[in-house]
């Protein structure tokens, strides 16, 4: 092994992460098909542990936080995590924060439309049954305000919106109700948020009384979104060695994560209200899986392992949307369809799951080879 100086903690700033991309992989890996795999192999096996596993990959129905619930958060996390290699390096280069803040608004706006194509597809509707509300419009519009707020303003203030948007979240949804509820409620019905929400967005919500990508609750949002910002910005210094950069975020995730459990005493973790104590719970996994990521593949060097999540996280939005435009179920079928009836019962679920899986991987590794990537 080649002898290193203490300059050589110091490195160049990347355009890119690597960590990024295999990072962003590994989270839409998880909704591209593998969390299917888990759920066969419980109902297959009647396993405990496979059960506990599927469990883990799939949403409480109200208060609680199961891992499957890190898969928007995080994603949301890195959007903001790539805004100073992206964004900030345009600022360097000279452009004006004006164009900027058309160039981050529209980017948002596309979203938010995205999302609505998501939810209703292509298709001609009355106003009173389309969805508004989306993942993709939540990303949009979290993204949109947090680059704004980076745009325009310095890190220390960037630290004090994201403190100050989770605590006047917490104080307006502890001393606020729906009409005819108690200040406080946070059932589904009675949380100020839904209320506000019921009143606010046009359209249908996702469960009728409450969308858990409605309007008010992308307020703690943005805070997670700063989050991934002031990530990127520790990620980007040129004067804080690598190894430091992983101690930071690895302190302050785990600081996190035991504030978020104090706070769940008070304000339940919830995914679906986005209560600050979830951004807090999220935010500090986030920040150890960045870290993780980080000095695996960006400190360490180790790269190669990381291709097949690269492949995935290098175009995000295409595979997400894919599923509204392609019958990928029918396409795995037409080229498996073969070996399901070799395996037979009660596994070829299983295979049948693993192949879904692997069939988008391949599409997506003919576009990363075409160098064809869905850009918004």
């Amino acid at each position: 092994m080649a002898a290193t100086t203490p300059a050589d903690d110091f490195q160049q700033t990347p355009t890119r992460l690597y960590s990024l991309d295999a990072l962003r992989g590994f989270d839409m890996f998880w909704i591209m098909g593998a969390e299917e795999i888990f759920s066969k192999l419980a109902e297959t096996t009647h396993s405990p542990f496979w059960g506990g596993v599927a469990n883990q990959l799939s949403h409480p129905a109200w208060n609680g936080f199961h891992l499957y619930d890190l898969i928007f958060p995080l994603f949301l996390f890195m959007a903001g995590v790539s805004t100073p290699f992206s964004v900030g390096r345009e600022l360097e280069k000279g452009k004006s924060r004006n164009q900027l803040l058309v160039r981050v608004i529209t980017r948002g706006l596309i979203l938010v439309i995205l999302g609505i194509i998501y939810n209703n597809g292509l298709n001609i509707k009355p106003i009173a049954e389309i969805r508004f509300a989306s993942v993709l419009g939540r990303i949009g519009l979290a993204y949109m305000f947090a680059n704004i707020i980076y745009i325009y303003s310095t890190e220390k203030f960037q630290i004090f919106c994201f403190w100050f948007f989770i605590i006047a979240y917490w104080l307006i949804l502890k001393f606020a109700s729906a009409p005819g509820f108690h200040p406080g409620d946070l059932t589904m019905e009675g949380n100020f948020a839904s209320y506000v929400d019921r009143c606010l967005l046009p359209g249908r919500l996702y469960l009728g009384i409450h969308d858990p990508e409605g309007l008010f609750s992308t307020i703690p949002a943005i805070s997670t979104g700063l989050l991934g910002i002031l990530t990127g910005i520790t990620l980007k210094k040129t004067g804080l060695s690598q190894n430091k950069k992983v101690i930071r975020m690895v302190v302050v995730g785990v600081i996190f994560l035991v504030l978020a459990q104090i706070w769940n005493l008070d304000f339940p973790i919830n995914k679906n209200l986005w209560t600050s104590s979830f951004v807090l719970n999220v935010g500090g996994l986030s920040l150890l899986l960045m870290a993780l990521f980080y000095y695996i593949i960006d400190v360490l060097g180790y790269k190669k392992w990381a291709f097949f999540f690269k492949v995935i996280g290098m175009n995000s939005i295409l595979i997400y949307m894919s599923g509204k435009f392609i019958n990928w179920e029918y396409t795995t079928k037409g080229f498996f369809n073969w070996l399901f009836h070799i395996v037979g019962d009660p596994y070829n679920v299983v295979v049948g799951a693993v192949c879904y899986l692997m069939i988008k991987w391949l599409f997506l590794y003919i576009m990363y080879q075409k160098k064809i990537f869905l850009r918004v």
